[in-house]
């Protein structure tokens, strides 16, 4: 699980530092790993 945060975490510092009209495809990616991370917190499992 964190990993996944620290991969959420690169990707939005690469689309904000990259612009959003040079590379599109980071914000595609930025907007996908927002979702399997908000999937992840709602339905996944709980660390105990």
């Amino acid at each position: 699980m964190p990993l996944l945060w620290i991969l959420v975490i690169i990707l939005i510092i690469l689309a904000v530092g990259g612009g959003v009209a040079v590379h599109s495809l980071l914000w595609l990616l930025l907007i996908v790993a927002l979702i399997v991370a908000l999937f992840s917190l709602l339905g996944g499992r709980r660390a105990v």
